[in-house]
């Protein structure tokens, strides 16, 4: 009798155990008997009862769920491909229609990859590159100083933002009978294939060169501009001063002249003698020993030395 009686009351511990179960604030669960829900979805928290051996406890997430989806390299509508790599954000919002199409977020998270992926490989394809990687039509910013090189960007019609929206809305309309609701989607990244991306780098590169050449050239012109102006400035300088060197010289000659004249005596004979002094000092700076010179009998200078002979 005592055996029985423990027996039995761990049976009813069991039984008891496996009617409770126990329901958190971010879960919601469906009650399934032979894998058939048999009752409304649960969703509020507190202490729930079941059937125990017959009833399954299936437990759902109530939050946001993340979806993060596979880097893809896409075709635009202009033939260029891209690499896009996106992300949404979902939850279950019927659990009930959720646990009959879907059974599990396992089998959620495959069928997003089929419905977001191929939004967006849709969305895409419509488009042209430069719809894809723009959102809005903004002024170029222009170099006043330079502007042949403000260059006009193309005018673009739906945008980034828009194409987004699509791949969003298209995406709610697919998974609206599957009990989840897709709250966002936004690209995670955009970006040329490699291929691509070597020729933009180059067309890059080529630009950036042609401008520094342009600057090379603009200094060259003004370096050589600078030097031209510097050499003539300087020959303006060694002139004017030649010249003054020249006007000082010939003050200082006659200066001379007059001093020479002051220290002798005002009589013919002695600005004949002075003027001899300065005859034979212009022969020592013009002549050397092996210059003949001739003297005509009609000349001053003969006639001087002549006179002074006698």
């Amino acid at each position: 009798m005592r055996f029985a009686g423990a027996a039995l009351a761990f049976l009813l511990l069991v039984v008891l155990a496996g009617s409770v179960f126990v329901v958190t604030e971010v879960e919601q669960v469906i009650v399934t008997r032979f894998g058939k829900p048999i009752r409304e979805p649960i969703v509020t928290p507190g202490l729930k009862f079941k059937v125990p051996l017959l009833d399954e406890v299936n437990r759902f997430d109530k939050r946001f769920l993340e979806w993060d989806g596979d880097a893809n390299e896409l075709p635009t509508k202009d033939k260029r491909f891209i690499g896009v790599d996106t992300y949404a954000r979902w939850r279950i919002s019927d659990s009930l229609l959720f646990f009959q199409r879907l059974r599990d977020e396992n089998g959620a998270q495959s069928r997003l990859d089929d419905i977001l992926d191929g939004e967006t490989r849709n969305a895409i394809a419509r488009q042209n590159l430069v719809e894809v990687i723009r959102t809005s039509n903004r002024e170029p910013q222009v170099d006043e100083s330079r502007p042949e090189e403000s260059g006009i960007l193309e005018v673009i019609v739906a945008g980034r933002e828009e194409i987004r929206q699509e791949v969003l809305r298209n995406a709610q309309a697919r998974t609206s009978d599957l009990g989840i609701e897709i709250l966002d989607v936004q690209f995670k990244r955009i970006n040329y294939v490699e291929e691509v991306r070597r020729k933009v780098y180059d067309r890059m590169i080529a630009e950036r060169q042609r401008i520094a050449d342009r600057f090379r050239s603009e200094g060259q012109g003004d370096a050589s501009r600078i030097l031209g102006e510097m050499e003539r400035e300087l020959k303006r300088i060694q002139s004017e001063a030649y010249r003054t060197a020249e006007e000082i010289r010939g003050r200082a000659d006659a200066e001379a002249t007059d001093i020479y004249a002051g220290a002798y005596d005002q009589s013919a004979e002695s600005r004949r003698f002075y003027e001899f002094l300065k005859t034979m000092e212009t022969f020592e700076s013009t002549m050397d020993a092996d210059t003949w010179i001739i003297l005509s009998t009609e000349g001053e200078f003969y006639r001087y030395l002549k006179s002074s002979g006698q």
